[in-house]
């Protein structure tokens, strides 16, 4: 990229941040472009639809998230990892206008977003090791708990988006997917 087309590409990232927090992932593309300084053309340039663009806001906190799974699974037993890993992730969900919907397509059979192969590929990995350890239930998929936790995050926001309530609900949750659980 030229230096002027890396300038206007860092604008654009920096001003979609910004529109995201403050609107969700549903903010004004012609807002974006206004703030960054840009016409709406150099926005289509270089994220020709709206999810390039979140994907491309959110890609440093979603790698974050992906690296804080492998730095947990380092740390805990597996079934107390991937805990404290969903937990996380439901935060994320509810605490980042714009990144719920960016999370929401690792819980679906379409084709995966940059954003969602982190976010399964982290799934996966935490949830086989719980498996392994004895700890979840063997027929639980990484699509199915990332179902079941995406509702956890949007109970959680319901019901003012606590923390404390992330924990509850996702106690709840796990303990009903557990091997001993009945």
């Amino acid at each position: 990229m030229r230096a002027d087309a890396r300038r206007n590409h860092t604008r654009l990232l920096n001003a979609a941040t910004a529109a995201f927090a403050e609107h969700g992932e549903n903010a004004s593309l012609d807002d974006i472009a206004k703030r960054a300084g840009v016409g709406s053309g150099t926005l289509y340039r270089h994220f020709p639809t709206r999810r390039a663009l979140l994907e491309a806001a959110y890609a440093a906190r979603i790698d974050a998230l992906g690296e804080r799974g492998a730095e947990l699974s380092r740390l805990l037993p597996p079934g107390e990892a991937l805990t404290e890993w969903l937990g996380e992730v439901c935060l994320a969900t509810i605490q980042v206008r714009g990144l719920k919907i960016l999370l929401g397509t690792a819980a679906t059979d379409t084709p995966l977003t940059a954003c969602g192969t982190v976010v399964k590929s982290t799934a996966t990995t935490l949830l086989a090791a719980a498996q392994s350890e004895g700890t979840l239930r063997p027929d639980l998929t990484p699509t199915d708990l990332l179902r079941l936790t995406h509702g956890v995050a949007t109970a959680a926001e319901l019901g003012g988006g606590e923390a404390r309530e992330i924990g509850r609900y996702l106690g709840w949750l796990l303990d009903g997917l557990r091997v001993s659980g009945g």
